[in-house]
C-alpha cells in the first residue's frame, strides 16, 4: 500500500532557551532551564507573577521582517517571531515557493492569544492620551494575521487557516495541515504555531483561575529555574513563557519529486473535545485521543519508545494525563518526557516546540530530562528524571491537551 502520511522536511523554534534551535537543543539535553525573572513589564510591588520564561531578542538578525520601519507597524512580537521560524524552517527544508509552487502551499501557522498585547497599547493610549488607536492595531490583533503575514512572506496561495485549540494550537496546526495534504488539496503545508502572552491582565488572569505557578504560603522565594515541575509531588502550577514553532509538511512523492530530504512522518494523529470542562481535563477523552492516534499509525502501545507530554505542571491535568497513559499502557508505560519543565508554557507555541525537540530526540537517539522532579507517590511513572537517556526512537507519541477541552495526540515515526 502506497504510504501517504505527510513527511517533515524543515522546522524551526524559538523558546526560553535560545534562538538557535541547536544550542537550546544542547541546554535540554543538559538539564537547563529557561526560566527567570518577569521583565517583559515593568512589576508593581504587588503583582502576583515574578516568574516567566523570555525568549531573547531578534532585531540584530539580518531579515527584512525585523527592520524597525516594519515592526513600526507590526509591533506584536508574534509576528516578527513566527515569520522567522517559518523562515528558517523554510531555509532547512530547502524548498523554494516558486509561482508555479504556491497555489498548492497551504498555511496553517496559528496563535492561541494573537496580538492582544496590541489591543491593550491601544486602550491605554485612548485612556492615557485621549488619542484613537494606530491604523495597525486591529491587524495587530486579528489571530489569522500571523498566517496572512507568513503566506506574504512565503508567496503561499494554497488553502489558509488558523486552527486554535488553546495550548494544543501547535499540534492542532500540524494535523490540519495533514489534513490539506491527506485531501489532496496541497503539496507543502505551513504549519505551526506563536504566542507572546506575557502581557499584564493575561498574566495576572492565570494567576487568579489558579493556574499559573503560585509559591506555596510561607514559602521562602524559589529560584525561578525550579518552578516548572511536571508530575512533581511539589508542583504548584505552570510558568507562563514566550515562543514559536515552525514545521514544514509535504506529501512523500513531492519531497521525493524535489529532492527535500527527510527523515520522519507525521504517522497518524487523533482529536477530542472533552466536552466535560472548560479548563480541567478529562481521563476518558484523552485517552481516547492517545489511543486514535497510534490506532491511526497502524501501530499499539508496544511500538511507542516514548511520550512527549502534555504535562504542563498543574496538579489535576498530569494525573488524569498520567491516569490515561497507564490505561493504555499498562506496566509497560515507556519514558514520558516533560518539556515544559525546561521551558515553560508557552501556550499554542509549546506543542510544536516539543514536537520539535521531540524530532531532535529521534534524530539523535537522546531523550531530555524532566528536570525539578520529585516522585510522587500518585503518579508512578518513569519521567527520565533529571538527567537526559539515550533512546533509539521509531515511534513518539506527543500529547497536547488545550482549554475547552481541546485534545490533540500525533504519533511521529522515525524512516530509517
Amino acid at each position: 500500500m502506497r504510504n501517504t502520511n505527510p513527511v517533515i522536511i524543515g522546522y524551526d523554534a524559538i523558546s526560553p532557551l535560545g534562538i538557535d534551535l541547536e544550542q537550546q537543543w544542547q541546554a535540554a539535553i543538559a538539564g537547563k532551564s529557561g526560566i527567570g525573572v518577569l521583565s517583559r513589564f515593568p512589576l508593581t510591588e504587588h503583582f502576583p507573577v515574578r516568574i516567566a520564561g523570555q525568549v531573547p531578542d531578534i532585531d540584530n538578525l539580518d531579515y527584512p521582517f525585523l527592520t524597525a520601519r516594519h515592526q513600526a507597524s507590526w509591533s506584536s512580537p508574534i509576528f516578527k517571531y513566527g515569520m522567522l521560524t517559518v523562515a528558517r524552517a523554510l531555509e532547512s527544508s530547502g524548498l523554494e515557493i516558486t509561482p508555479d509552487l504556491a497555489p498548492r502551499v497551504a498555511v496553517t501557522y496559528s496563535s492561541a492569544i494573537g496580538g492582544l498585547d496590541a489591543v491593550l497599547n491601544a486602550d491605554r493610549r485612548i485612556q492615557a492620551e485621549n488619542k484613537l488607536p494606530p491604523p495597525y492595531a486591529n491587524p495587530n490583533s486579528c489571530i489569522n494575521m500571523i498566517g496572512g503575514k507568513i503566506a506574504i512572506l512565503t508567496g503561499a496561495q494554497g488553502p489558509i487557516v488558523s486552527p486554535v485549540t488553546a495550548c494544543a494550537t501547535g499540534l492542532t496546526s500540524m494535523i490540519t495541515g495533514a489534513m490539506f495534504l491527506a485531501q489532496g488539496r496541497a503539496d507543502v503545508a505551513i504549519c505551526g504555531a506563536v504566542d507572546f502572552a506575557l502581557v499584564e491582565p493575561i498574566a495576572a488572569g492565570f494567576y487568579t483561575m489558579n493556574g499559573v505557578y503560585i509559591p506555596k504560603d510561607g514559602q521562602e522565594e524559589e529560584v525561578p529555574e525550579l518552578a516548572s515541575r511536571p508530575f512533581s509531588k511539589n508542583r504548584r502550577g505552570f510558568v507562563i513563557s514566550e515562543g514559536a514553532g515552525a514545521v514544514i509538511l509535504c506529501t512523500p512523492e513531492f519531497a521525493k519529486h524535489h529532492g527535500l530530504a527527510f527523515t520522519i512522518e507525521l504517522a497518524g494523529w487523533g482529536m477530542t473535545s472533552d466536552a466535560h470542562h472548560f479548563v480541567a481535563p478529562y481521563f476518558e477523552t484523552i485517552k481516547r485521543c492517545m489511543g486514535q492516534a497510534m490506532d491511526d499509525a497502524g501501530i499499539t502501545p508496544a511500538n511507542i519508545a516514548t511520550i512527549n507530554a502534555h504535562a504542563a505542571s498543574t496538579k489535576v491535568g498530569d494525573k488524569v494525563e498520567y491516569d490515561a497513559i497507564t490505561a493504555l499502557f499498562g506496566n509497560n508505560s515507556p519514558p514520558v518526557t516533560a518539556n515544559k519543565s525546561l521551558i515553560g508554557h508557552s501556550m499554542g507555541a509549546s506543542s510544536v516546540i516539543e514536537s520539535i525537540f521531540s524530532f531532535q530526540g529521534m534524530r539523535d537517539g537522546i531523550l531530555p530530562p524532566t528536570i525539578n522532579y520529585l516522585p510522587d507517590s500518585d503518579i508512578d511513572i518513569d519521567c527520565v528524571a533529571n538527567e537526559k537517556r539515550m533512546l533509539e526512537q521509531e515511534f513518539v507519541l506527543k500529547n497536547s491537551f488545550g482549554f475547552g477541552g481541546c485534545n490533540s495526540c500525533a504519533v511521529f515515526k522515525r524512516i530509517n
